[in-house]
């Protein structure tokens, strides 16, 4: 069952109980302590400002695959394969696409590249790919029919209203610019910003945005009863380590990823396929 997120002042039925929905998501179980293969999350989104006919549009949002030696290509094919499955009108990738080595570009652009989305495949770089080789992964990708958006934006328009995907490069680098990116976008249109780094939540709410996509945090990695997670991140505190969050109206989604850094395994914190379907208020 999806959870919904978020319906204000509103009661829902669940399990054939009345709850008041304050925006967190249940857990149906605990998570596996070491998991191959991605669990798939679907997650219903509502935004007021979205048109009748985007009502129901399907995003599959895939990040920080981090192809490496940790993370070797069976891997990554086998999460392209689960995305695929999943009919998504548009597929959003966060960034972290490679570690260390720009041998690993050519490859993971390949895999990456058999995605396929009615409406298309918008991607943003992330702080690895930046070390790596900015330029090279955006050539890499582009070569195979992959958007990425580097401080930009495009147009998805239908007969009720345009909806807006916004890419902004990564934040650590301090290559952002999410002013020039929605430059031209009208203020009263939906618009979903794809930001590698979910601390890019709060320039977004400062814009008005609907709704933004992020990595990074890959939800800690390892996590181990009395120790907490291997891979955490301390400027981000509790908020916005994984899942659905919002922030002055803005709603995030932050995904806990595909690969693996600094040690090769996860521990009690899967993969993840996220499915995000949007719904109008």
């Amino acid at each position: 069952m999806p959870t919904k997120h978020p319906r204000p002042r509103r009661l829902l039925r669940r399990r054939g109980l009345t709850t008041l929905h304050l925006g967190h998501a249940e857990p149906l179980a605990p998570p596996p302590w070491f998991s191959p293969d991605p669990v798939t999350t679907v997650t219903d989104i509502w935004l007021k400002r979205l048109g009748p006919a985007h009502d129901g549009l399907r995003i599959v949002h895939l990040t920080d695959i981090h192809h490496s030696l940790f993370t070797p290509l069976e891997d990554v094919e086998r999460a392209v394969h689960l995305a695929n499955r999943l009919a998504p009108d548009i597929v959003a990738l966060t960034g972290d696409y490679v570690t260390l080595s720009p041998d690993y570009i050519k490859p993971v652009a390949r895999a990456l590249g058999k995605l396929h989305a009615r409406l298309g495949v918008f991607a943003v770089l992330g702080n690895h790919d930046f070390q790596v080789d900015p330029d090279e992964i955006t050539r890499a990708l582009r070569l195979h029919h992959i958007d990425v958006l580097r401080n930009t934006h495009r147009a998805l328009r239908s007969t009720s209203g345009t909806l807006w995907m916004v890419g902004v490069d990564d934040l650590w680098w301090q290559a952002n610019d999410l002013p020039a990116a929605l430059r031209h976008v009208p203020a009263r249109d939906p618009k979903i910003v794809l930001f590698h780094n979910p601390l890019g939540i709060h320039e977004a709410a400062a814009h008005g945005v609907d709704l933004v996509l992020s990595g990074h945090t890959h939800g800690g990695q390892v996590r181990l009863p009395g120790f907490g997670k291997l891979y955490g991140r301390r400027k981000l505190g509790r908020r916005f380590i994984e899942g659905w969050n919002q922030l002055n109206g803005t709603q995030i989604y932050v995904n806990r990823g595909i690969g693996k850094v600094l040690v090769p395994l996860r521990v009690a914190c899967p993969p993840e396929i996220a499915c995000l379907r949007l719904r109008r208020l």
